[in-house]
């Protein structure tokens, strides 16, 4: 199938074939997005990204399968798949790439007039993980 789009360039008008462009009319360039669960948190993620998530174990380069997968969707929003909670048969593969300590987060605890006074520091256990499919 072949279409023209046309753009005006001051002078008259310039076809332009849309197989040229980035995009596509049939929508075959469009990606999965899915929402999983890991950590006590949700996380929207489509193949190709790189997340920060609470520390999953194993080590750099490992796979890794979510299988609490609560939706999957096309992006631009066609084709929804919702569970009640989670999708059966359906999971998110992905890849550990760095396992690492985050910021530190100070806290203190202070109360007047007693001479209270804490000073604790915390820094949270974190996993970079990149995602390689959703199936």
């Amino acid at each position: 199938m072949f279409f023209i789009r046309h753009n005006y360039l001051g002078y008259g008008l310039l076809p332009i074939a849309i197989s040229n462009l980035p995009y596509t009319i049939n929508n075959k360039n469009m990606s999965k997005i899915a929402v999983i669960k890991t950590g006590g948190k949700q996380y929207k993620v489509k193949e190709g990204d790189k997340i920060q998530v609470e520390k999953i174990e194993g080590k750099e380069g490992k796979k890794v399968d979510f299988k609490e997968v609560l939706l999957i969707a096309e992006e631009n929003g066609k084709d929804v798949e919702a569970g009640t909670p989670f999708l059966k048969g359906k999971k998110v593969e992905a890849k550990i790439l760095e396992q690492y300590k985050d910021k530190k987060v100070t806290v203190i605890k202070y109360k007047n007039k007693i001479r209270y006074r804490r000073k604790l520091g915390h820094r949270q256990q974190k996993t970079q993980i990149q995602i390689e499919s959703i199936k």
